[in-house]
């Protein structure tokens, strides 16, 4: 297993599959998951997306399969019974394949619908595919030369895995073929320091903006320009953690605001609201458990430093 880095992720030598883990209570405060799956060895974590908390732990997974501006933390977290994860990024490209060929195979039913029916973000719970898959995965770190010939096949079996679980249908209609939604979070996730236009959005789905504008809410919870200030806020809060200032992370979403401002005029108040945000900031399963925490420890020992 690799090293620990600075943010508390350990990198695993497979290309976005990190270890993390937290000795201490951390109430929630603002984040941006990218597509992503988190899974807990021990312990929980807490997200919370338009005041509905989402509290996963050893039963169940979570699965973001879209960009969400959301808040995160690990509340139950001690030194005694210390949270372990992994953190696995979901490639938009493979996991869109993957979702189109079981489609073809004829396994799956088709997704249909252009409009997302769970929104946001999914637990669903371990099985045995899913946990075997995880486990396979996790054990390339330990030779590099296997991380790095068989890697990207076991996180392909992985994503497999999630696409036939409780969160496949899910998962499959953020990453199938016709997610206008999807495609469009993707965009304002990318473009964020650009102006946004939420009728060049509308019209890069192919609706109208009232259309849009319904879908999307549906799809996040929040209307396309709340979603915009929600991922500059919180990419903002984020910097700060990282080591930015107040008044530096107020400022770059108060000019993100004002570049955006033929979709809302207020950039003021959105950098008052800025500041006041940014400052309150199964078979193989005990095997799994013991392997994420045993690699995580042995990691943080001072020589593997």
């Amino acid at each position: 297993m690799g090293k620990i880095r600075e943010d508390g992720l350990m990198e695993t030598g497979v290309p976005g599959v990190r270890l993390f883990r937290a000795t201490e209570a951390i109430p929630c405060a603002p984040a941006v998951y990218e597509p992503s799956v988190l899974a807990i060895a021990s312990g929980a974590k807490e997200a919370v997306l338009d005041g509905a908390r989402y509290v996963y732990d050893s039963s169940q997974y979570m699965c973001c399969p879209m960009s969400m501006p959301l808040k995160a933390g690990t509340p139950q977290a001690t030194a005694q019974n210390p949270l372990f994860g992994v953190y696995i990024t979901l490639d938009p490209r493979v996991m869109s394949g993957l979702a189109i060929e079981m489609e073809n195979a004829g396994g799956v039913a088709p997704v249909r619908s252009n409009e997302l029916n769970t929104q946001g973000i999914k637990l669903a719970n371990w099985d045995d595919r899913f946990c075997e898959a995880l486990l396979r995965l996790l054990q390339l770190g330990d030779n590099p030369m296997d991380a790095a010939v068989l890697g990207e096949a076991r996180l392909r079996e992985l994503y497999y895995a999630i696409l036939q679980g409780e969160a496949g249908f899910f998962a499959r209609q953020a990453f199938g073929s016709g997610n206008a939604i999807a495609r469009s979070i993707t965009h304002i996730a990318s473009h964020l320091s650009a102006p946004i236009c939420i009728d060049d959005l509308a019209t890069r789905a192919g609706m109208s903006r009232a259309v849009f504008h319904r879908k999307f809410k549906h799809a996040t919870t929040m209307s396309p320009i709340q979603f915009v200030k929600s991922m500059r806020l919180n990419n903002a809060a984020m910097r700060m953690f990282e080591g930015m200032t107040v008044a530096e992370a107020a400022l770059d979403v108060a000019m993100s605001a004002h570049r955006s401002s033929a979709e809302n005029s207020s950039a003021s108040t959105d950098s008052r609201h800025a500041n006041g945000s940014i400052r309150s900031m199964s078979r193989n399963r005990g095997c799994f458990d013991a392997f994420v925490g045993a690699e995580i420890i042995k990691s943080s020992a001072p020589t593997s430093l």
